[in-house]
């Protein structure tokens, strides 16, 4: 997703990796809201995350796997569960320095210490509400885009 104004505007890339199609819409509507001018890149699992930081498969093409910026990262999904997919990127020295923001709907405090023990950057709970969503993203674009 990129906001046409006419000039090449693709400093960055956030990849989603969410299952759920809803939560994918509604980061797309705010982002949009948001007046987001960078790529907004999405993945339905776990696997298919892997795939795309690693370039294989479908994602070969570089073109169809820029190197994101952030990772927004569900925990519950199909094929490959966050914390693999997360524990695999902190080990692959290619990928370890890439952001991972834990975006889930758990308000568990172990989950958020066992996180931040594997490396994640930061850990958020799926606002509820859609101002407190435009707030929680606008925070993270400023943190890992713009600092």
């Amino acid at each position: 997703m990129t906001k046409d104004t006419g000039i090449n505007q693709n400093f960055f890339t956030i990849l989603m990796a969410d299952d759920d199609p809803d939560d994918r819409f509604i980061a797309e509507q705010a982002f949009l809201e948001l007046g987001f001018f960078g790529e907004l890149r999405f993945v339905k699992d776990g696997e298919e995350l892997m795939h795309y930081l690693r370039r294989s498969g479908k994602y070969s093409d570089p073109l169809l796997s820029s190197r994101p910026t952030f990772i927004l990262l569900d925990l519950n999904m199909p094929k490959k569960h966050g914390w693999q997919a997360l524990v695999e990127i902190k080990a692959d020295p290619d990928l370890q320095d890439i952001p991972v923001v834990i975006w889930t709907t758990s308000k568990e405090t172990e989950d958020t210490v066992r996180f931040q023990k594997t490396g994640a950057d930061v850990f958020v709970t799926k606002p509820a509400d859609y101002g407190n969503l435009l707030n929680s993203l606008h925070e993270l674009v400023a943190k890992y885009c713009f600092s």
